[in-house]
Formats: structure tokens, C-alpha cells, sequence
């Protein structure tokens, strides 16, 4: 077989990894500028399968690709060249990992002969994502290794991943080939001679089954479950499990359903949504109390008090059901983990209970609690809860809704209104930090151009100030909401020993607003203080086809403050 040179060589070799990945069901590669990473990058600039998406700060990037993979539901790739570079990928696959989302980290890296030695830009990549990622660690491209072996390498990794592969790529220079034109894979090739079926063909070299663990109850098991006074509790789901199924399933049952801000039923008028607030309700919770069987959608709740109340109870069944194996309870309840998505075990051989309905009241609290946030937060004073509540009362349907960590996702989780629908909801609870979360809400809304609104703090959307020059290129509306404090609320309401320390090492008030930021990436802006300001504002950045900035404007206490008056009233109902 006649040796390539090595440049030409070396672009094959991208050009069979990204040919790969797109035949695997790749849609989007997210791109970071480098010289180390240019076989990659060439051969992603001739691919016509891929949508290219190009970041200057791989930070941001990293969580771009986190939001596209969580909006297509299909792995996204990620280039990158060597060093810091994969570094900054580390928070975006660490929530990734966490959450189940599939990420394709190709790195350019060094030979192996420049490493340990002072050469530039050369630090050990190999294992550097510890254990968030499966690691595939190419050695530098090789005639003398068969164009098989590669595919056969990125197909046993990727092929129904669930989770971040970081495949790393180490190139010998030249890596740029002198000219870029004909076909990089060319039948005729002497190396690729091996391929030719393949390259006639547009399915993967190796094509793996779906491997996916299903487990379900009996018939007995199922009718012996639900003889008792029982509860659903539906925590974390995604769009494509189909959550409205779980309606069916509470009402055929006869038992309530509980619900978390990203069940996709927060807002669903059939569900327990207020339960956060229900479980410092005097007579709800009593209520509650009775329950001795509880069904557990997913995991990873925001609630504390929801979280309580499953360590709390002596359940005399307790099941989860999960879409695959995963351990998803930090209070470590026995229990017997199902494995399905939430429609397929919705769709089981269910039977009511003997005990069916036995928390009808319930609903009566929930509309009480809902009557309140109207009169105090809808009717009360300007505020983020009030944003909160009118973002998610406006055109649900028509749009998608990210919510921010810290402060933000808390409050739409207390007190997000009853309504028709739910607008589709996305979150980043794997870790829960503020990085990234502009960055993701733009990848979600990149996809497919739908509208979006992201409701963001002010510390976090500091934190992601470079992705505005991601917002800035999309075509489709996305509104930033950002609700600026001046800190970090969210401090306010927990117990720090005195408001000194509080003021000086946890709230980081930093007397800034957004305005010049907008002017900088050329985005629309508005500042509002008051709720008729905010809906004007907030229906036409909807209608605008792009990224647009509003700005909410509240002291350092009034989301605090409103909290503990609202927990006073709810106590005392």
C-alpha cells in the first residue's frame, strides 16, 4: 500500500470520523478555532451532512452543543484543538454526564513525541474529563492501521451512547495538506481501498442493535401495588417521554399527581402542581401523611420539601422508574427500580385503586394556593416571581422555556400558574451551576428556530457573557430575560450566620447593568421595572426573529422578602 503523506493522511482520518458520526446520527458539530484541530476542521468544512456552529470561547461552546443535543435528541460533536482548549470543555460534560446527554468530544492533541517536554500548547488529554467520559484515545494516523480499524473504533464508542466520549486526536505536522480540492474520500485511494462498499453506502461501517433495558411489572405486581392510598410523583423528563401520559395513569389510578418544575406538567391543571408550597400547608400535609405507596417518575427533584417527604414516610411500596439503570435518590429509599420511558409505563395493564381518589381535597388546596399567588404575586407588587408567572402564562404553545439555576427554576417550581399548557422546559439540574445556561438556551434554540425564552439571574448571565456573541447570530427569537438583583438572591434565603458575611462573602453585589453589553453584540435591549412594561416588551421580543435582551430591575430583597411572606400565609391557611 502506498504511505500518504502525512498531512493528506491525516485529513482522511477527520474525514472518516465526522463521515462516522453523521452516518451514526450526528446532526450538529460545534467548532472552536485551532491549528492542532485542522484535519478535523477541514473535513468538517467539505461535509454536507452537518450543521456547523462556530465559537470563539470552547466554555461556551462546550454548553451550545449540550443545548443542540438536548433540543435534535441526538449526539452533537464538538471540536476543539489541544490544551486549555479541552479544558474549558469540563463543566458543559460534567452536566452532560450527569444528565444523560450524548457528547462527542473530538480534541486535537500532540504526538506523542511532544509531550512532557516543554513543547507548546501540549498538556496530558488523554483522561482529562476523569470519569464524565468514556475516553477513545487514537493513536497519530497510520498507514499501516486499516481505515476499518478507525471506524469500527468510533463505532463501538458512540453507537448508542447515552453519555459524553471524548475522542482524542493526536496529529504529527504538516497538518495542512497544500490544496483542499477533489473528493478527501476517494474511492481510487489506495488506503481507502478497502472502504469502497462503505463510501457507496450511508449506513455506519458496523451497525450495533439499540441496546435498551426495559423491565416492567406483572399484572399481579401491578394490582397488589396500587391496593392503597398512593401518590405519583413525576420529577425530571424529557420532552420525548411523552409526560402527558402520566395524566391518563394518575386519573385511572385515582391518584394525585405531583409534580416537579421539569415534569413538562408543572403548569398541567390535572396535576398537583403547588405541591413544593402543599408541604408546609398544615392540612395538605397531613393529607399527605397518609400515603404508604408512592410512584416515581425519574429523579433529580428541585424540591427540598418534596425530597423530604419521600426520606420522611414509611412507604410500604416505593418504585421508580427510570430509562435506564441510574441511582437518582439521595435519601436511598428501598425500592424497586423499573426500567421504561414514562409512556411506556403509563401504557401497562393499570388497575384503580382500592383507595382511589382518596386525596381529592387536595385539589381544593391547590386552587386555594393558586387564588393566593394571583391576589399576591399577580395583583402585589413588581417583582421576579410575578416575571416568572406572566413568562409562563404567555404563548406556551408557540415556544420553548429554559429556566435558569439558583433563584429563577426555585421560583417557577413554587409558584408557576395553572394553565392550559405547558410550554416545552428545559433546565441544567445535572450540577445545577450558573455556567453556561445562555450558551445551552441558544443551542436549544438553534435546532430547530423555534422561539425561546431564558429566564437567567444576574450573577449567571456575568458568568456566560461571551455566548451573547452565540445570541447574536441566531435568526430565531430568543429572549433573555435577565432578572438583576444586584447578586446572589438566592443567599438571602438561606441561613448564613449574619448579614455581614452575607453581604461581604456571599451575595457579590456588583452595582452592573446589561445595557452597553447588549450594545456590544448589537442586540435588542430593554430595561423594565413594572409588569405593564415587561409584557409589552416581553410579546414583541417573541415576535422578533433573533436574540433580544430584557432586563428586570428589583431590589436586593423583594424575591426574598416576598417568599417568607407567602410561606407565612401558606403555614397559616
Amino acid at each position: 500500500m502506498r504511505t500518504e503523506n502525512t498531512a493528506t493522511l491525516n485529513l482522511i482520518w477527520g474525514a472518516l470520523i465526522l463521515e462516522e458520526l453523521a452516518r451514526l446520527g450526528v446532526q450538529h458539530v460545534c467548532m472552536a478555532p485551532g491549528s492542532r484541530s485542522t484535519p478535523l476542521t477541514l473535513a468538517t468544512a467539505q461535509q454536507t451532512k452537518l450543521q456547523r456552529h462556530l465559537h470563539f470561547d470552547e466554555r461556551g461552546l462546550g454548553f451550545m452543543a449540550l443545548g443542540l443535543a438536548k433540543a435534535s435528541r441526538a449526539p452533537v460533536a464538538i471540536i476543539t484543538t489541544s490544551g486549555t482548549a479541552v479544558a474549558n470543555l469540563y463543566p458543559a460534560i460534567v452536566e452532560a454526564w450527569l444528565t444523560h446527554v450524548p457528547l462527542i468530544v473530538l480534541s486535537g492533541d500532540r504526538p506523542p513525541e511532544l509531550l512532557g517536554c516543554g513543547a507548546n500548547q501540549a498538556i496530558v488529554q488523554p483522561g482529562i474529563f476523569a470519569n464524565y467520559a468514556t475516553q477513545v484515545n487514537l493513536p497519530t494516523p497510520d498507514a499501516h492501521i486499516a481505515p476499518q480499524a478507525l471506524l469500527t473504533t468510533v463505532d463501538e464508542a458512540v453507537a448508542n451512547q447515552t453519555r459524553p466520549v471524548h475522542i482524542n486526536c493526536m496529529y504529527r505536522e504538516p497538518l495542512y495538506p497544500s490544496e483542499l480540492s477533489g473528493v478527501i474520500l476517494d474511492a481510487e485511494s489506495p488506503y481507502l481501498k478497502p472502504l469502497q462498499t462503505w463510501l457507496q453506502l450511508a449506513r455506519p461501517y458496523t451497525q450495533y442493535g439499540k441496546s435498551k433495558q426495559l423491565s416492567s411489572p406483572s399484572d399481579d405486581a401491578i394490582m397488589r401495588f396500587v391496593h392503597g392510598k398512593g401518590v405519583i410523583v413525576v420529577g425530571t423528563l424529557t420532552p420525548e417521554q411523552d409526560p402527558q401520559q402520566l395524566i391518563a395513569l394518575s386519573q385511572k389510578i385515582g391518584w394525585p399527581l405531583l409534580t416537579d418544575a421539569q415534569s413538562q406538567l408543572r403548569q398541567h391543571p390535572a396535576a398537583i402542581g403547588n405541591i413544593d408550597q402543599l408541604l408546609q400547608h398544615p392540612r395538605a400535609r397531613n393529607l399527605l401523611q397518609e400515603a404508604d405507596r408512592v410512584l416515581v417518575f425519574g429523579g433529580r427533584l428541585l424540591s427540598k420539601r418534596v425530597i423530604g417527604y419521600l426520606a420522611e414516610q414509611n412507604w410500604h411500596s416505593y418504585w421508580q422508574v427510570l430509562p435506564e439503570q441510574d441511582r437518582l435518590d439521595p435519601s436511598h429509599n428501598a425500592k424497586h427500580i423499573w426500567h421504561a420511558n414514562a409512556e411506556q409505563f403509563a401504557a401497562l395493564n393499570w388497575y384503580r385503586s382500592s383507595s382511589a381518589n382518596w386525596a381529592n381535597t387536595l385539589i381544593t388546596y391547590n386552587d386555594e394556593l393558586h387564588n393566593l399567588f394571583v391576589r399576591n404575586i399577580d395583583q402585589g407588587e413588581f417583582g421576579e416571581a410575578q416575571v416568572i408567572r406572566a413568562i409562563a402564562n404567555t404563548r406556551p404553545l408557540e415556544q420553548q422555556l429554559f429556566i435558569g439555576n439558583s433563584l429563577p427554576v426555585r421560583l417557577y417550581d413554587m409558584y408557576a400558574p395553572v394553565s392550559c399548557c405547558t410550554a416545552t422546559t428545559y433546565t441544567n439540574r445535572g450540577a445545577s451551576g450558573i455556567d453556561g445556561l445562555l450558551a445551552t438556551a441558544c443551542g436549544i434554540a438553534a435546532h430547530k428556530g423555534k422561539a425561546t425564552s431564558l429566564i437567567i439571574g444576574d450573577l449567571s448571565q456575568l458568568h456566560d457573557l461571551n455566548s451573547l456573541a452565540i445570541a447574536k447570530g441566531l435568526s430565531s427569537p430568543l429572549v433573555i430575560v435577565i432578572l438583576n438583583n444586584d447578586g446572589g438572591n438566592i443567599f438571602n434565603l438561606l441561613p448564613v450566620p449574619n448579614e455581614q458575611v452575607r453581604s461581604d462573602y456571599y451575595r457579590l453585589s456588583h452595582g452592573l447593568e446589561f445595557g452597553y453589553a447588549a450594545a456590544m453584540f448589537n442586540l435588542p435591549y430593554n430595561q423594565v421595572d413594572n409588569l405593564a412594561d415587561f409584557q409589552d416588551s416581553y410579546n414583541e421580543a417573541l415576535d422578533f426573529q433573533g436574540a433580544s435582551i430584557i432586563e428586570v430591575n428589583v431590589s436586593q430583597n423583594q424575591a426574598s422578602d416576598q417568599i417568607a411572606a407567602l410561606n407565612l400565609w401558606v403555614k397559616q391557611s
